[in-house]
C-alpha cells in the first residue's frame, strides 16, 4: 500500500459508521415498551363487569367454592366482610352449573345425598341416625327456600314403637330459624313451616311442631282461647282488604270529576265472623175442614132392634113369637102388642186432616257485612278566571249530591243495614314542597361516570402520546440520522476520495489531506483497532484489483 493511498484511507476508515446491533436492539425494545403500555392500558380500560356468584355462604362452603373457582382458573372477588364472592359477569351462569354438578354450597346441612355412601354391615341404629339426619338436612334446605329465612336447623324426636296403645306416643319436632335481618314472618308463614314439617314426619301432628328464631322467640305459640275468643289474624287481613276495595271503589269513580289528587275516602266495615246455623219447624193455624186436606177418614155404624119379652113367665113364654100384627105409627116405628117399640142405633166417624209443617234449616256463612261507615273529603274545586289567576271555589249543593249519589252506588249502601256515609267539601292543605339545592354539576352522578370514563380514555391517549414522543419519534430521528450520516459518508463528492460500499474500492481526492502523516497513521492504526473487518475488506479488494 503507497503512502498516498493510507493517508487517503484514514479519515475515511476513521468517520466511517458502519450500523451495528445496538441501534436495533435498542429500537426493538422501545417498541415492545410502547406495545406494553398500549394493551396494559387496553386491558385497564376493559375491566370486567362483578357480579354476584353466590351470597351468605358459610365459610366452609366458600373455601369449596374458591378452591374449584381456582382450578377452572376464574377470577373471584370478595364484597366488604366477604359476605358474597364475585365473578365477571359472562361466566356467572357457567360457574353456577359447574359448581352445582359438585354439588357446591352445600348449604351447612347434608340430605339424603348421605344415604349412598352407606357402609357394607353397618347396623339399624346407625342407619336410622343417618336417614334422621338426612330428613332433618332436607327439610333445612326446603324452609331456606323461602325469601325471609338465611339459614334453618330441624329436631325431630322419633319415638320407639309399642305393641301396647296406652304406651304409644307421638313424634315431636323443632325448627330454629334464622332470619335475615329486618325480615319477619307472619302467622301463614309460620303455619305454612310447620305443615312442611308435620306432612313429612309419619304420625306427626301440628300441635307438636314448635318454631323458634334466631332471637329466641316462639314463633308458633298456640293462640287457642276458651269460648272461640282467639283473634284470627287472617280475619283482621280480610277486613282490611275489604275496606280498602270499597275505598279504592270511590276514589276510582270520582277521580275523573274532581282529579285524582282531589279526593280521599276511608271505609269502615263491621264484618261479623260469627258462624250460626238454625233449625226452625213452623205450624200453620187450624184450617176450615173444606179447604183443608183430609189425611185418613175413619166411619163406624151399629144398630141393635128386637122384641122385648112380654107375658107371664114360663114355657108359653119360650115359644116362637106369633106373626107381627102390629101396624106401623105415624112416626114410622113399629107398635108391639104391648105399643114399645125396642131398637138401639150408634155411629162414629173420624176424620184426620193434614196439618201445615215449615221445616227451615239455616246456615249463615262467615264474613258478612253487618255495617259500612264510609267518610270522603272532596277539595274545592279550581277556577280561572279571565286574567288567568286561579281560586278555589266550594262545590255547588247538586255538585254535591251528584258525589254523594256516586259513592253510595259505589258502596253499595244501604239504608236497611244502617250504613252511613259522610261528604265533606273542604281546602285541602297542601304539603311545603322543600326545595332542595341543586346539586352541581360536577357531582351529579351522572356527569361524575362521564367525567371518570373520559379521564380514562384521556389518560391512555395521553400515555400514547407520550411513548410516541419520548421513544418512538427520536428513535425514528436517530435511525434516519444513521442512515443519512452513512450515504453521505460512503459515497464520494466532488473532488473527494472515498470508500464505495458496494464495491470496497477507494477513490483518491484530487486535493491533498490538511493532516500530517503522523496523524494520518495514527488514525488509520485507529481505525483498524476498532474496525479491523472493513480494513480487511478494503485491503481485500485492493490486493484483488492487483
Amino acid at each position: 500500500m503507497s503512502e498516498s493511498a493510507q493517508t487517503a484511507l484514514a479519515p475515511r476508515l476513521q468517520i466511517f459508521p458502519l450500523p451495528g446491533a445496538g441501534s436495533k436492539v435498542v429500537a426493538l425494545i422501545g417498541l415492545a415498551v410502547v406495545v406494553a403500555l398500549l394493551a396494559g392500558m387496553w386491558l385497564w380500560g376493559k375491566q370486567p363487569e362483578y357480579r354476584v356468584l353466590f351470597s351468605n355462604v358459610n365459610d366452609r362452603d366458600g373455601g369449596d367454592i374458591i378452591g374449584v373457582l381456582t382450578q377452572m382458573n376464574v377470577p373471584y372477588q370478595f364484597t366488604e366482610g366477604g359476605g358474597a364472592i364475585l365473578v365477571p359477569a359472562d361466566k356467572v351462569h357457567e360457574a353456577r352449573l359447574k359448581l352445582a354438578a359438585q354439588g357446591l354450597p352445600k348449604g351447612g346441612g347434608v340430605g339424603f345425598e348421605l344415604m349412598e355412601n352407606q357402609k357394607l354391615g353397618i347396623s339399624q341404629f346407625l342407619e336410622q341416625v343417618n336417614y334422621q339426619r338426612a330428613l332433618e338436612g332436607e327439610l333445612a334446605r326446603s324452609m331456606q327456600a323461602i325469601s325471609a329465612v338465611q339459614s334453618a336447623r330441624v329436631h325431630i324426636a322419633f319415638v320407639k314403637q309399642s305393641v301396647f296403645v296406652r304406651d304409644e306416643q307421638k313424634p315431636s319436632a323443632s325448627v330454629m330459624l334464622n332470619l335475615y335481618p329486618g325480615r319477619t314472618l307472619d302467622a301463614s308463614q309460620v303455619s305454612a313451616i310447620t305443615h312442611l314439617v308435620s306432612s313429612s314426619v309419619p304420625e306427626l301432628s301440628p300441635k307438636n311442631v314448635t318454631v323458634l328464631d334466631q332471637d329466641g322467640n316462639l314463633l308458633s305459640e298456640k293462640q287457642d282461647k276458651p269460648n272461640g275468643l282467639n283473634l284470627d289474624p287472617g280475619q283482621l287481613q280480610y277486613v282490611q282488604h275489604y275496606e280498602s276495595g270499597i275505598a279504592r271503589r270511590i276514589e276510582a269513580i270520582l277521580f275523573p270529576i274532581v282529579g285524582k289528587d282531589n279526593v280521599h275516602a276511608e271505609v269502615t266495615a263491621d264484618i261479623d265472623f260469627s258462624h250460626m246455623e238454625q233449625a226452625a219447624e213452623t205450624y200453620k193455624p187450624n184450617q176450615k175442614p173444606a179447604d183443608a186436606a183430609i189425611r185418613s177418614q175413619q166411619i163406624s155404624e151399629s144398630s141393635n132392634a128386637g122384641n122385648a119379652a112380654a107375658g107371664v113367665p114360663g114355657a108359653l113364654t119360650n115359644q116362637p113369637p106369633a106373626p107381627a100384627t102390629a101396624q106401623l105409627n105415624q112416626q114410622g116405628g113399629a107398635t108391639g102388642a104391648g105399643g114399645n117399640a125396642a131398637s138401639n142405633t150408634r155411629k162414629d166417624a173420624t176424620t184426620n186432616y193434614e196439618v201445615d209443617k215449615t221445616i227451615q234449616y239455616t246456615q249463615k256463612p262467615m264474613g258478612g257485612v253487618k255495617r259500612l261507615s264510609a267518610a270522603v273529603v272532596v277539595n274545592y274545586k279550581k277556577v280561572v278566571d279571565k286574567k288567568g289567576v286561579a281560586s278555589f271555589v266550594p262545590l255547588t249543593a247538586a255538585e254535591k249530591s251528584q258525589i254523594e249519589s256516586l259513592v253510595k252506588e259505589a258502596m253499595g249502601f244501604t239504608q236497611a243495614r244502617g250504613d252511613t256515609l259522610n261528604v265533606t267539601n273542604t281546602r285541602f292543605t297542601m304539603p311545603e314542597v322543600e326545595k332542595l339545592p341543586e346539586v352541581p354539576v360536577w357531582r351529579q352522578p351522572e356527569n361524575i361516570s362521564l367525567a371518570s370514563d373520559a379521564g380514562k380514555y384521556l389518560l391512555m391517549a395521553a400515555i400514547t402520546l407520550y411513548a410516541f414522543l419520548a421513544f418512538i419519534r427520536p428513535l425514528l430521528k436517530k435511525a434516519s440520522r444513521t442512515v443519512k450520516t452513512l450515504t453521505e459518508e460512503t459515497s464520494p463528492a466532488a473532488g473527494e476520495g472515498g470508500i464505495n460500499p458496494a464495491t470496497g474500492t477507494l477513490s483518491l481526492p484530487h486535493q491533498p489531506s490538511p493532516l500530517s502523516a503522523d496523524e494520518k497513521l495514527q488514525a488509520a492504526r485507529l481505525t483498524a483497532r476498532q474496525d479491523p473487518r472493513a480494513v480487511a475488506n478494503v485491503v481485500k479488494n485492493w490486493v484483488d484489483g492487483q
